[in-house]
């Protein structure tokens, strides 16, 4: 395997990792200097994947699609709702790397139920699959857990205005109730003029390696949605898969599809209030850690990321057969 990535100052002074022991990876300033290497590349292998946000996807398309027929050639998006989005709103979306999909022999999303049938009927794609984010369970584990992290509610989340209303409603009123209860949140790009309150603990930037100590130091830990991927549903964040591995309790807001990956009640909780939150909050530890046991034995049996792997290999590999008439082109979702 090999990875191409622009390397953009944001990710260099927060990157994760620098190499892989088992694939390449290649960080470039520049595609034109790259793109000979990824040609060859491209004629030594059996698939392709390119990704939404890509700076270079129309320039990686035309590598693509001038090699062997036999490559599988693959589009990934991440942000399908988001896409969808600016499309109707007649905004410019510079990683598609075509003005339709129709061309690419398998079409993955981060984002299922409606967000598939979209992308056919929107982009043209033909064959479309899930592809759900994941978790390693060797990274996210129970650790102990560290001061500076501990929180009777946590969130963890880079600042977004679609998802301040909610931000509001399930973290910073029940803050405001409980004022004798500790509140952590960690996040980047938040303004100054943000409504923090005395019990409200900041810290600006987690890496990735601090994930599993920051929810392993939460009683309880909050997810909020965007808002075009609630409205879209079927659109699990890979931090709801993180904490639950770390055998931290969830606390989420409501989306369609969310009974496909955790069981409301039982393997997770849900708000669409701050009296919600607070009723959360207010459960006994014994009860709360039957939750976190449940959710952590749902995560590792139908969300790591070795079973991913499988699912996106699976997916490949069907997408070298012909669509079946019957279903239009839709696979399985993976791993639900």
């Amino acid at each position: 395997m090999t990875f191409f990535e622009r390397d953009v100052p944001y990710y260099a002074a927060h990157r994760d990792l620098d190499s892989l022991s088992d694939a390449e990876l290649v960080l470039y300033a520049d595609w034109t200097l790259v793109a000979p290497r990824a040609r060859r590349r491209l004629a030594q292998s059996d698939a392709a994947v390119i990704t939404s946000y890509c700076p270079d996807a129309a320039a990686a398309a035309e590598l693509m699609f001038d090699a062997p027929e036999s490559l599988v050639r693959a589009y990934y998006d991440l942000d399908t709702p988001v896409t969808l989005a600016r499309l109707e709103a007649g905004e410019p979306v510079s990683y598609l790397p075509a003005a339709s999909l129709e061309d690419f022999d398998l079409v993955l999303s981060y984002t299922g139920g409606a967000a598939l049938e979209a992308l056919r009927q929107r982009l043209r794609a033909r064959r479309v699959a899930p592809l759900y984010g994941h978790v390693d369970p060797d990274v996210h584990r129970p650790v102990p857990a560290v001061d500076r992290f501990r929180a009777d509610l946590s969130y963890l989340g880079t600042y977004a205005a679609d998802r301040q209303r909610r931000l509001g409603e399930l973290f910073l009123e029940p803050a405001r109730c409980r004022p004798a209860q500790r509140f952590v949140l960690g996040g980047a790009s938040y303004p100054q003029d943000f409504p923090w309150c005395a019990n409200i603990w900041f810290v600006r930037h987690i890496s990735p390696p601090e994930h599993a100590a920051f929810y392993s130091s939460s009683r309880l830990t909050l997810n909020v949605t965007r808002a075009e991927m609630a409205a879209m549903g079927h659109c699990p964040s890979g931090r709801l898969f993180e904490a639950a591995a770390c055998g931290t309790p969830l606390l989420t807001d409501e989306w369609e599809g969310l009974d496909q990956f955790f069981a409301p009640g039982r393997e997770i909780l849900t708000a669409r209030s701050c009296s919600d939150a607070v009723r959360a909050l207010d459960l006994e530890d014994a009860q709360l850690a039957r939750i976190a046991r449940a959710a952590r034995e749902r995560v590792l049996a139908e969300h790591s990321s070795e079973r991913r792997g499988h699912d996106l290999v699976a997916a490949l590999e069907a997408a070298t057969r012909p669509a079946p008439a019957a279903d239009g082109g839709y696979v399985e979702p993976c791993g639900a």
